[in-house]
Order: C-alpha cells, then structure tokens, then sequence
C-alpha cells in the first residue's frame, strides 16, 4: 500500500516474533500506519489503554451512574463538507476512484466522560486511551482463528425507525454497489497471503441501537486458509490489508491519494485497527465511532462512502447520524 516506515516496520517484526512465540500482544495501529503500537501483557500494565474486545478486556467491570444521555452535535457545515464531496466526486466522474471513503470531524458536546462512554458503550470492539479517545466499534477487521482467516466489511447504514428500512437498504442500488465493491477490495487483499478465498455471507444486517436513534448496518463474511506458519507472519498478513477497505475505497492506493488531500484533518488512529493476539488467536476491528479529546473540546470522527451515484444531501445527514453513543 506504501512504504514501510522504522515504526512500522518494527511493529510488523514484533508482531511476526510474538506470533511465533505464541506470546499474547495488543496492537493499536494508526490510519496512516506511521505510529502503531505493539505491546505484549507485561508491556501493556504500564501503559495508559483500557481494551475489551469482545469480552476480551485488560481491565475488572466499572460501575458508573446510569444518567441519561445529553449529546449535542456540531457538524461541519453542510456548505464546507461539500466542497470536499464534489472534489471526490470529480475524481469518480475522472475514473480515479469508483468508491470512496469521506469524512469529517465535528465538535460535540456531551454530559459524559471518556472513560464514562467506553465502560457504559455497547460495542464489539472498545478501546480507551485515557484522557485523549474513545471508540466503540461494532466493525470487525479481521479474525484468525484456527488457521482460518476471516474479514467482516462494513456498509450501508441506515435510520432503523423508518418504514420497510431493512427493505429499502438492501434494494438501494448505491448501497448494493458500494458493499459489493468493498467485499471484492478486500477478498482481494486477504487473498496475498491466504488460499481458498470466499464470501460466506454477503450482505447481512444488524441493528445498533444508540441514545439517539437506532441504525441498521450491512456486514458480508469473506473467510480464506492460511498456511501453517503463519502465526509467525501476523504482522505480515496484517499490515498488508491496511488501511482496511471499508474506510478507504477502491481501487485503494489512488483513493488514499484522493482522500489525503480532500479532507481537511488528521485521522490520526480514527479508521486504524487495534486487537488482540492471545497466543493462538487473533481478533482485531477498526476504529470507528470514534471521539477524540482536544484540551477541553471534544470531536467526533465519521463519514461515509461516495459512489457516482451519491446525492450530497444524503451523504451529509449519514455524517451526522453516525455521530451517537450506543449508550441506552
């Protein structure tokens, strides 16, 4: 995807040694892949990062007051957000990207603390780097299990109270486009270091229910073999699918361009991957719903595909949907 950095290249080195070691390791890595992070459970004590990764967790349970939500959201304005769609859409109308991943970062208010929203948040994947982010995540990246290697894309999102919503998201023909395309980016990147690639599930819906509204999102299952050594080139097979598809866009390397220059912020660890590696397993998901404190100020990370099909009006108000907690 593009060349390897010293920290990268280090953290691909750790993971292969701890991976053959049968060692247990967590692992934060950064959108851009120039700071990740890679350390074994000894390591991990000394360090600021509280994880629970689908019941996996370094930390004991927190009881917090149950008070409700009180979110207040401050999007970028529609006028500056779509001076960056049109350019992206440019790009697709040029054929220099036919899917790609925009987004935003907008201040918000809220009655809670970090540490309050990872330990009250319902997620697949929390993360809690104290006193500067938080993410609930309900995106898998990639799960090794057994020797099989499995990858869960993320795409389509739709307002679960509206009338038929689970109808009108798998017949919308952008939607379909989009996860399709992602689907096929990322059995593309499995397939460099696994055999016998396929989609075992193609295009299946969960609910997230948040303090806001709840949202149905589209998820397809793509599973491959992987040769039996390679629990000594998990750093290896990872750092070859990233960035992930989902938060990128195809074809990858251009849409990466395209993006890095339309958006006018840092993503900084916002779309990255962090996991854990318990000595025979791996799981690992990617950083989305993701609030970032600033001093005082907080912000909160998100956005959406854009195809040639896509209607700015749209695209703006998915924006601003994802901006939630899944705190009831």
């Amino acid at each position: 995807m593009k060349t390897a950095n010293t920290k990268s290249i280090l953290a691909i080195e750790k993971m292969n040694r701890l991976g053959k070691e049968g060692t247990p390791f967590f692992f934060m890595i950064d959108y851009a892949m120039e700071n990740p992070v890679v350390y074994d459970v000894e390591e991990l004590g000394s360090q600021p990062i509280l994880f629970n990764i689908n019941g996996v967790r370094n930390h004991p349970y927190k009881q917090f007051e149950k008070k409700k939500v009180n979110l207040k959201k401050q999007p970028i304005s529609f006028e500056k957000w779509e001076n960056g769609f049109n350019d992206a859409l440019k790009n697709i109308n040029f054929g220099n990207s036919y899917l790609l991943n925009y987004t935003a970062n907008s201040p918000i208010t809220i009655n809670l603390t970090l540490e309050e929203i990872f330990y009250r948040s319902k997620a697949k994947y929390k993360l809690l780097v104290q006193d500067k982010f938080v993410v609930f995540s309900p995106e898998i990246f990639v799960q090794i299990k057994n020797g099989v290697i499995s990858s869960f894309p993320m795409k389509g999102t739709i307002d679960a109270d509206l009338d038929n919503a689970e109808e009108l998201l798998l017949i919308n023909k952008k939607e379909m486009a989009e996860h399709a395309t992602i689907v096929d980016l990322i059995r593309n990147d499995m397939s460099i270091y696994a055999k016998k690639v396929r989609v075992e599930k193609f295009r299946y819906i969960d609910e997230l229910k948040t303090s806001d509204k709840n949202l149905l999102q589209v998820s397809s299952k793509i599973s491959g073999a992987l040769e039996d050594n390679y629990q000594e080139k998990l750093g290896t097979i990872l750092f070859s699918m990233l960035p992930a598809g989902s938060v990128t866009g195809a074809p990858k390397k251009k849409t990466v361009e395209i993006i890095n220059e339309i958006e006018t912020y840092d993503r900084g660890n916002y779309t990255g991957v962090f996991g854990f590696y318990d000595g025979q397993n791996l799981d690992c998901g990617v950083m989305i719903r993701f609030i970032e404190k600033d001093g005082e100020q907080m912000y909160f990370k998100s956005g959406g595909g854009l195809t040639f099909q896509s209607d700015a009006k749209t695209e703006y108000q998915e924006l601003i949907d994802k901006i939630y907690v899944p705190i009831i």
